[in-house]
């Protein structure tokens, strides 16, 4: 499965929890989260803008320095 990192706006454990709760809705991702790093690496056969628009559901800023 391809590797994707995103950049997200993440500053507590909700935040966490927010990106965890929508991944898991998606379905189909592994994903390990960087609270303090602020990134979120996906696993994923999920286009890079699905995955975008699905973080973006949890109102943080997104951004994807690109797949790995």
């Amino acid at each position: 499965m391809p590797k994707h990192e995103f950049s997200v706006d993440m500053t507590c454990e909700g935040c966490s929890n927010a990106v965890t709760q929508v991944l898991s809705e998606l379905g189909g991702v592994q994903f390990d989260i960087d609270l303090p790093n602020k990134k979120v690496c996906i696993n994923s056969e999920h286009s890079v803008d699905t995955l975008l628009e699905t973080l973006g559901k949890t109102g943080k800023a997104v951004s994807s320095p690109g797949s790995k």
